[in-house]
C-alpha cells in the first residue's frame, strides 16, 4: 500500500488501498480515494487567503551621546 505525496487521509480511516498523490483517502466502511482533491483544496485555500500586512518598523534607537563638559 502507498501513499502518493501531498495526499490526505481522513481521521480514524483504515487504508487498505493504494492513495493517489494529491488525494484524499476515506476508510470507514468502503475506502473512498479523491483524485486531485488535496491539489484543488490548496488552489482554494490560497484564492480565498488574505494577503498578510507587513510588520511595521520600530523606530529606530538613538544611542546615548556623552555629554560635553
Amino acid at each position: 500500500m502507498r501513499v502518493g505525496n501531498g495526499a490526505y487521509i481522513a481521521a480514524g480511516s483504515t487504508i487498505t488501498e493504494n492513495v493517489p498523490s494529491d488525494g484524499l483517502g476515506i476508510a470507514r466502511g468502503r475506502q473512498v480515494n479523491k483524485p486531485g482533491w488535496a491539489a484543488k483544496k490548496r488552489r482554494e485555500l490560497a484564492a480565498t487567503e488574505k494577503p498578510k500586512k507587513k510588520p511595521a518598523k520600530k523606530p529606530k534607537r538613538r544611542k546615548a551621546t556623552k555629554k560635553r563638559k
